[in-house]
């Protein structure tokens, strides 16, 4: 596998990470634990060494079960997780970015994952309550205690990168970037090349839809978030069809599969990005860092480009409360 600098910094990871927040949220029922301690380190065997958790996923379990997949590899691995979004009382996730509570968060995590330092700590979301330079102002006392390494943010719009930036740089940016959804390609990318900070993707593969898998006819476990998502309507699932068929015909060619062509996309945009698909089986994870060995070349990157920009998705990425916690 080969590797990748987050922007400017000094943080040097696998080309494509691991996220890890399917193993135990968001995708129906958590995975068997010693099942998935097996899948990650499968992971680390074949060379990834970026793996993403978060404190809200299980909420907790995700840590967790990271932290003890992980334990034979300390130092040889790079470990991301979040705050800011806490459970209140009645099970909704709420965002909490307050000193104190971020302070809180990173004692846990590190017990939790099992580190004494936390390698690239992002904010999950933009608190509204909370000036972006108090929360960068936070992490960097953590950083100067040696508990944070890294600062990122997730799902953060372009004054409020800047801003924090500012008073702590950036390492990471963490949003979603793939064929099918492309926004971050209108300020937040040109940004943070200008600010030298590494992008991280998070559903590279469109929550599974780029890797030709579901179509109309899918049906998902009760508990799967993707029952709330606009583009996962059975309507907009057959609207959206001709993305994939369009990674089909380019997979065909390079004799891949549409998921390494929507990974191989991505990593040709630019060399200071960095992809985490999730997945809970070995197979798929095969699948995935074998699209660092595609070649994506200019003339199949044009082609891409026009297709794509004769296909217009359909259905909103999220359910409107849950897009307007993001900056972006």
């Amino acid at each position: 596998m080969q590797k990748r600098k987050l922007g400017k910094s000094n943080l040097e990871v696998s080309a494509i990470g691991l996220g890890c927040m399917g193993m135990s949220h968001g995708y129906g029922p958590a995975a068997d634990r010693q099942e998935m301690v097996g899948v990650i380190r499968y992971a680390v065997e074949r060379g990834v060494t970026f793996f993403d958790t978060a404190e809200v996923y299980g909420p907790f379990t995700n840590e967790e079960l990271v932290g003890e997949a992980l334990s034979p590899f300390r130092g040889k691995v790079v470990i991301a997780t979040k705050f800011g979004i806490k459970i209140d009382p009645s099970g909704q996730q709420a965002v909490d970015s307050r000193p104190e509570i971020i302070k809180q968060s990173a004692e846990g995590s590190l017990k939790r994952l099992g580190v004494e330092t936390i390698d690239l700590y992002y904010q999950h979301r933009v608190d509204p309550n909370v000036p972006i330079e108090d929360v960068a102002g936070t992490v960097k006392g953590l950083i100067r205690q040696g508990k944070v390494r890294h600062f990122g943010l997730s799902e953060a719009g372009v004054q409020t990168i800047r801003r924090a930036h500012a008073v702590q740089p950036v390492t990471a940016v963490q949003s979603e970037y793939s064929l099918w959804w492309r926004r971050p390609e209108e300020e937040l990318m040109p940004t943070l090349e200008e600010l030298g900070i590494g992008f991280v993707p998070f559903s590279p593969l469109g929550k599974g839809f780029l890797t030709g898998k579901i179509d109309e006819n899918t049906t998902f476990d009760s508990s799967d978030f993707r029952n709330i998502v606009p583009r996962f309507t059975p309507k907009a699932r057959k609207a959206n069809k001709g993305l994939v068929d369009l990674l089909k015909r380019i997979a065909e060619r390079k004799k891949a599969t549409p998921a390494q062509i929507a990974l191989a996309w991505l990593l040709a945009a630019k060399p200071w990005i960095v992809p985490i698909p999730g997945t809970r089986k070995r197979e798929r994870l095969d699948e995935n860092i074998g699209a660092d060995a595609v070649t994506l070349t200019a003339d199949d990157l044009r082609e891409i480009a026009n297709a794509a920009s004769k296909i217009a998705i359909q259905g909103a990425r999220y359910p409107d409360a849950l897009e307007k916690r993001t900056g972006l």
